[in-house]
């Protein structure tokens, strides 16, 4: 199959990898040209680059896979006359992995569906070593015989293959997950904390918390306490893995969304704020699980 890939960035240039390495002919786009490059050198003769989105859309793809850092550069990409949509034959088929707002994936994927291309919503977890590795969760919205359809792509730069619903579902299913994960990570950097603080060794009170009812993916498989676990970003100082920023991001998206639901999401709006104060301070580019940080006695 002969895929267009837009966006090569810390996600998006391992999955892109990922597709060529399982034998598919890719043409490649960034605003970066040194991402483009690197790809390139890193695949030689097995991926060419275009000169804009409307030149991928007239390149004869089979399929035309986004990664974006935004809602706002998702539309710019998808609409306008120098956007997919507007540039794309009828029938190609387009999957977009980039986090975005329910509501925006919509409307792009309904805009696709008026002119008759398939569109599907593609959100991705695993962060970087799970795009590295090709052992991602998709969770995916659309059409569900699209879903089928293109389920074998998604098999080479994903593990988990995951049919969510309708259009816009795959985005749901990651906002809320990552706004759960943005709580829990909050709710374990206080609890170890509070225990350090109060005499515990903290490998051992992770040790308990990690088999008793405290226990979640925060604790026993990306504790932020220092020292608890190794190779995982508190461990080396907070570097790699998925930013402060990242989940701000991603916990504004939910605000967003639950405004438009009127549904209440107190504990969510606190974690926003909780994470809004650490950037605020300079904290953004660290991983996520920095966050403890601001509980830790120095």
């Amino acid at each position: 199959m002969k895929i267009g890939f837009i966006g090569l960035g810390n996600m998006g240039s391992p999955m892109a990898g990922n597709l060529i390495k399982a034998g598919h002919d890719l043409v490649v786009f960034d605003l970066v040209e040194a991402s483009v490059n690197m790809l390139l050198a890193q695949h030689p003769g097995k991926a060419s680059a275009a000169a804009s989105p409307r030149m991928l859309a007239g390149a004869g793809m089979d399929l035309i896979i986004t990664m974006l850092p935004a809602s706002q550069h998702v539309k710019a990409v998808y609409l306008g006359p120098e956007g997919l949509l507007a540039n794309v034959p009828q029938r190609m088929a387009l999957i977009d992995s980039s986090t975005i707002d329910p509501q925006t994936a919509r409307e792009v994927a309904s805009l696709s569906a008026s002119q008759g291309n398939v569109m599907l919503d593609a959100p991705v977890s695993g962060g970087t070593g799970g795009a590295e590795a090709g052992t991602l969760t998709f969770m995916v919205g659309g059409n569900e015989a699209d879903f089928d359809r293109f389920k074998n792509i998604f098999s080479k730069m994903g593990k988990n293959i995951v049919y969510c619903g309708a259009s816009g579902n795959g985005q749901v299913a990651k906002v809320v997950n990552n706004m759960l994960l943005g709580i829990s990570m909050i709710g374990t950097a206080e609890a170890m904390s509070l225990g350090v603080s109060l005499g515990m060794d903290p490998k051992i009170l992770a040790g308990i918390i990690n088999t008793s009812s405290g226990r979640c993916w925060s604790s026993d498989t990306y504790n932020p306490y220092p020292g608890v676990l190794e190779n995982i970003p508190s461990s080396r100082g907070y570097t790699g893995g998925f930013g402060a920023d990242l989940m701000l991001k991603d916990l504004g998206l939910a605000a967003e969304a639950a405004k438009l639901a009127k549904q209440p999401i107190p504990l969510g709006s606190l974690a926003q704020q909780i994470y809004q104060t650490f950037s605020m301070q300079g904290n953004g580019a660290l991983d996520f699980s920095a966050i403890i940080n601001l509980f830790r006695k120095k």
